[in-house]
C-alpha cells in the first residue's frame, strides 16, 4: 500500500501540473512559440520519436563513455593517493580546482584542441571532467575509511600492503564508490549535454543539438520536446544506478 502510494503521489502531482498548465496556455492564448500547451509538447514527442530516439542514444552514449573514462582514471589516481601521502597532497588542490572551475570556461579551449570537426571528442571529455570529482572524492574517503580495529588487526599479522588494500580498503570503499559514481552519471549527463551546447555543431547529433535547432527556428513545442526525453532518459540512468547500488550495497553487507 505504502509502495502504491509513493507511486500514485508524484503522477497526480505531475498531472495536476499538467492540467493547470494546459487550460492557462488555453484561457491565456498564449502564442505556442512562447509557451506551447503539453498537448503540443506531446504532439511533438510522437511527431519526431524516432530522430529524438537516435539524439538520445548519441547523447547517452558519450556520456557513457565519459563516466567510464572518469571512473578509470579517478579510481587509478585515488589508488595512488591514498598510497603516498605526498602525491595526496599535490593532487587534492588541483582536483578541487578543476571540480570548482566551470565547464563552459574551458570548453572552448577543448574544442579547439580536439578539432572543430570531431565534437564528440570535446563532448566526451568536457563530460569525463565534471564527473571525475565525485568518483574520486567518494574513493579517496572510502579507501582512508577502513575500520582502525581492522588496520590494527592488518598491522598484528604483517599484512603486506597489497593485501591490505585488496582485502580491507578496497572492500571498505565500495559504499563510497557506488554513491560517488551514481552522483557522477547524472553530472556525466549533464556535461555532455552543457558541452554539445558550447561545441554549437550538428556533428554530434545529440539532444542539445536538437533543443539548439528547433530553438533557432523558434520551434518551442520540439524544444520542449527534446527536453522531456533528456529528463526521461536522466531519470532512467539515475534509476539504473540506484538498483546498482543496492545490489553492490547487499553484496558488500554479506561480504
Amino acid at each position: 500500500m505504502k509502495r502504491l502510494s509513493a507511486i500514485a503521489a508524484p503522477l497526480f502531482l505531475i498531472a495536476a501540473l499538467l492540467g493547470i498548465w494546459e487550460v492557462i496556455c488555453r484561457v491565456a492564448e498564449i502564442p505556442a512559440y512562447l509557451l506551447p500547451p503539453p498537448s503540443a509538447i506531446a504532439s511533438a514527442v510522437a511527431a519526431n520519436i524516432g530522430p529524438l530516439a537516435l539524439s538520445a542514444g548519441r547523447t547517452l552514449s558519450m556520456a557513457l563513455e565519459a563516466l567510464a573514462a572518469a571512473a578509470l582514471f579517478a579510481l587509478g589516481l585515488a589508488l595512488s593517493v591514498t598510497l603516498s601521502r605526498a602525491l595526496n597532497d599535490a593532487v587534492r588542490p588541483l582536483a578541487v580546482a578543476l571540480q570548482v572551475t566551470p565547464v563552459v570556461a574551458i570548453a572552448p579551449l577543448i574544442v579547439i584542441w580536439t578539432g572543430v570537426d570531431h565534437p564528440e571528442r570535446a563532448i566526451i571529455i568536457l563530460a569525463a571532467i565534471v564527473a571525475f570529482f565525485p568518483i574520486f572524492s567518494g574513493a579517496v574517503r572510502g579507501l582512508t575509511s577502513a575500520d582502525p580495529d581492522l588496520e590494527r588487526l592488518f598491522d598484528l599479522y604483517e599484512a603486506r600492503p597489497l593485501q591490505r588494500l585488496t582485502r580491507l580498503r578496497l572492500p571498505a570503499a565500495v559504499p563510497f564508490i557506488v554513491e560517488g559514481a551514481k552522483v557522477a552519471s547524472g553530472l556525466a549527463i549533464i556535461g555532455a549535454v552543457v558541452a554539445e551546447f558550447v561545441a554549437g555543431s550538428g556533428g554530434a547529433q545529440g539532444l542539445a543539438w536538437r533543443i539548439l535547432e528547433a530553438g533557432n527556428r523558434l520551434q518551442t513545442a520540439k524544444m520542449f520536446a527534446a527536453i522531456l526525453v533528456l529528463a526521461v532518459m536522466a531519470a532512467g540512468v539515475n534509476l539504473a544506478f540506484t538498483l546498482l547500488e543496492r545490489r553492490a550495497l547487499t553484496w558488500w553487507r554479506g561480504r
